[in-house]
């Protein structure tokens, strides 16, 4: 079997790369950072169940098109057809609409959304030949619900909720399962440089709720795409946003808009998620 992991050279990928290779399957890591990727393809080899030569590298940025296409071949010519895709890349720039450079929205809107569409493209007409494969878009649980300074993020990351729908209906006749996943704060590197970003009112709203660390996400991934799941969600709160968003947001909302308008300074503010439930975790 041969996976390949997008975003593989940290964080949510490197973790489910680990797993996969410890299963002795075959892996092929895509990242932009070259140097990353050699730290990461070394963390592979070091676990003693993995074959080295199982592990292969290629260092890409797949908000290219022609990019990416290349990587992913060069990959299947090594390594056999893609039976297992991790959309994993991705970036996040917190900033309040208003004071955030075009180019940070527009990255954002290309790693995230388009990077995601260029790598599906390189190995989804491959899967449909074979009539078999599977898809697992990275999401967030940002895609669920707005979020003060992250409108370049919710903004991509829902859209992925709507590709991974609209190609799931067309990609099932085929026998390619297309599976999204919401995953909530983990602590990666990525998130260490989001977190000295991070707008103060983003902090109100989505409160001090301890993140998952990404061997956890990384795990219920993999069972969510071993168990052949659509969509795999993370924690009671994200959970509740994704069936029950309908109903839950609208009060959220105007909770967070009162609390902005009333913030004096005095006193310790709760979160929005602990004022309407009495604390429910996002991460657990």
């Amino acid at each position: 079997m041969h996976v390949i992991v997008t975003g593989g050279s940290s964080g949510i990928g490197l973790a489910i790369a680990k797993l996969y290779a410890a299963r002795g399957t075959r892996v092929s890591l895509l990242a932009r950072h070259s140097g990353r990727l050699d730290q990461a393809r070394g963390e592979l080899t070091a676990i003693s169940s993995v074959d080295p030569s199982h592990i292969q590298i290629a260092s890409v940025d797949v908000a290219s098109a022609s990019q990416t296409l290349e990587a992913v071949g060069l990959c299947e010519r090594t390594f056999g057809p893609c039976d297992i895709l991790i959309a994993s890349a991705g970036i996040v720039e917190p900033s309040a609409f208003d004071a955030m450079p075009a180019a940070a929205f527009d990255e954002q809107i290309t790693t995230n959304l388009l990077g995601t569409a260029n790598v599906v493209r390189a190995v989804y007409k491959g899967m449909k030949a074979r009539r078999g494969g599977k898809i697992m878009m990275i999401s967030s649980g940002a895609a669920l619900i707005g979020i003060y300074g992250y409108t370049a993020y919710c903004a991509s990351k829902s859209a992925l909720a709507g590709f991974a729908e609209a190609l799931s209906a067309e990609a099932g006749v085929s026998g390619v399962r297309v599976t999204i996943c919401f995953p909530p704060d983990t602590l990666t590197p990525q998130y260490r440089r989001e977190m000295s970003m991070r707008p103060a009112e983003a902090e109100l709203m989505m409160g001090a709720v301890k993140p998952w660390s990404a061997d956890a996400v990384a795990a219920r991934i993999v069972r969510g795409l071993d168990r052949g799941k659509a969509r795999i969600h993370f924690g009671l709160s994200l959970t509740a946003l994704a069936y029950f968003g309908p109903l839950i947001k609208p009060p959220l909302m105007w909770w967070f808009s009162r609390k902005m308008r009333k913030i004096t300074g005095q006193g310790q503010e709760v979160s929005l998620v602990d004022a309407v439930d009495g604390g429910f975790d996002r991460g657990k």
